[in-house]
């Protein structure tokens, strides 16, 4: 009992320190040098002549005369698609958000469905694996028709418009040299950006699985799949990531790869089907351990893998900040995976590799908002929260409660999440 209070402790301890370190500070200036006074005695010296010699390289350029010629302002920055011509886009930044895009669809399938498959019981595990496969297809197809348009398209704080119903007036136009790019990717052609965004719009659905495994029919499973990624996802990804319109994203809320529009969204939607649904049959009385942790572990594996282009592609370049997104994606999913085994070893006597897969997924999960704002001592500490939060979420309270998280899909991702994202 001592132990686990002394846990309990820590973790607020740790939780509200992340709150200074989890931020991104701006340089202060360094301050002007004291002027040295003249000595008292000192006469004043002779004006210099204007000198006729041209100014240094980097001096600053003098003022214009009177009545010069204003240089002219730099166009201001798109705020919807725009056409531009295809030597504007930069080859490192398109062949890193293509790599991004691959690796986080990797993160549905296979990863997520190993993940999940190998923690249900064996009876289960096909149907399983076909719900994140299927859920795949289903939101690709429904993201295509109309999911990108209301996520990234200009147009109010809560939706976004529906110019681009199957894409329409995304162009490549290869014989004019021009091709479309969005307005919150410019660098890159607007296909990639809409891909990559589809990824994102794949996992976050298949997530919620996790909280109905074992007990859900596969046609309504399908339906709510849909409905939700068209009436839930899309809209909540365009008032966080919409810069021009999105209700939070013009407030100043952060969110830099989905701790928010992911993870405590899909979370929140977890706990709701878990209690709509009810427990399963037998749950309590009959054993319902997991079948095969192999495939757990490989499916963990391949999220952690995956995950650098979850977070480090959500800088849409390949640049200083992509680098710093994955140096501490690494570090806190390693930290967090420790912190949750010595919290169960020390509350349960021993460690197990369930524990640990599911840490690192609790890491992984609570730096992807953070992580394009955090360095080093941030890492850390979201690492540790998130590693002990998310066990005690697991089990304690699912226990408290009461509830049927099947595999700590709220437990994991909402906590998570909301530890990332303060």
């Amino acid at each position: 009992m001592k132990r686990a209070l002394t846990l309990i402790a820590l973790t607020g301890a740790l939780a509200f320190g992340g709150l200074v370190y989890a931020q991104d500070k701006k340089a202060e200036p360094a301050p002007a040098p004291a002027a040295t006074p003249a000595p008292a005695d000192a006469k004043a010296a002779p004006a210099a002549p204007a000198s006729t010699a041209p100014a240094p390289s980097g001096a600053a350029a003098p003022a214009p005369a009177a009545g010069a010629p204003a240089a002219p302002a730099a166009p201001p920055a798109p705020d919807k698609p725009v056409l531009v011509a295809a030597d504007k886009i930069n080859s490192g930044d398109t062949a890193w958000m293509l790599t991004s895009m691959a690796l986080v669809l990797m993160m549905t399938v296979p990863g997520l469905a190993l993940f999940y498959g190998g923690m249900v019981r064996k009876k289960n595990v096909l149907a399983t694996l076909m719900q994140s496969f299927a859920i795949t297809c289903l939101v690709t197809v429904l993201w295509v028709i109309a999911g990108y348009s209301i996520a990234f398209i200009p147009g109010g704080a809560f939706f976004g418009s529906l110019d681009r119903l199957f894409l329409n007036g995304m162009v490549f136009q290869k014989e004019a040299g021009k091709v479309m790019v969005s307005h919150l990717a410019p660098t890159i052609p607007e296909s990639v950006y809409m891909a990559f965004q589809m990824t994102f719009a794949i996992i976050t659905p298949a997530l919620i699985a996790g909280a109905f495994a074992d007990r859900m029919k596969f046609s309504a499973m399908l339906w709510f799949m849909g409905l939700w990624s068209l009436f839930i996802y899309s809209p909540i990804a365009h008032m966080m990531w919409e810069s021009t319109s999105g209700f939070w994203a013009t407030k100043g809320v952060l969110d830099f790869a989905g701790g928010t529009v992911v993870h405590i969204n899909a979370g929140i939607a977890a706990l709701v089907c878990a209690l709509v649904l009810g427990k399963r049959i037998g749950y309590g009385r009959e054993p319902m351990a997991p079948h095969n942790l192999t495939l757990t572990v490989i499916g963990a594996s391949l999220l952690w893998v995956g995950w650098f282009g979850f977070n480090a592609g959500s800088a849409v370049a390949a640049d200083g900040r992509a680098g710093m997104a994955m140096t501490v994606t690494q570090l806190a999913t390693a930290v967090a995976a420790l912190a949750w085994m010595f919290a169960e070893w020390m509350t349960k006597g021993k460690p197990s590799v369930l524990g640990i897969a599911s840490g690192a997924v609790a890491g992984l999960v609570a730096i992807t908002p953070a992580s394009g704002f955090v360095g080093v001592t941030g890492a850390f500490v979201i690492g540790i929260a998130a590693g002990v939060l998310c066990y005690f979420a697991a089990t304690t309270v699912k226990k408290m409660f009461g509830y049927d998280d099947s595999l700590d899909a709220f437990g994991v991702h909402c906590i998570g999440g909301i530890v990332g994202a303060c």
